[in-house]
């Protein structure tokens, strides 16, 4: 990912708000799902819920995702300058992404 953008943190406010994001990179490695599936040692079944936002999947699946792509999942306390950095620009919430 070359754009400036993309490289911005991201404060999710939801679980389906990952979503977006995996598929993001995926693709921007060019990357078909089921071959991103392949790579990480997960299911299409698996890669599919986790970029719709659709059923649950376990944590230590999800985290083998984000690291096979590159990703990190950070937790900091929201009055951290990173997440107030995030919020500050404009995290997408899923109701922001209807309006447009």
């Amino acid at each position: 990912m070359t754009d400036s953008a993309s490289q911005r943190p991201k404060r999710l406010q939801s679980a389906p708000d990952l979503g977006p994001v995996v598929r993001e990179r995926r693709k921007s490695q060019s990357l078909r799902i089921d071959d991103a599936a392949a790579l990480l040692g997960v299911s299409v079944d698996l890669m599919s819920r986790l970029e719709n936002g659709q059923g649950s999947v376990r944590l230590d699946k999800a985290l083998a995702v984000l690291d096979g792509l590159g990703l990190a999942l950070m937790v900091l306390p929201k009055e951290h300058p990173w997440a107030r950095e995030a919020a500050a620009t404009g995290a997408a919430k899923p109701t922001d992404e209807k309006k447009a």
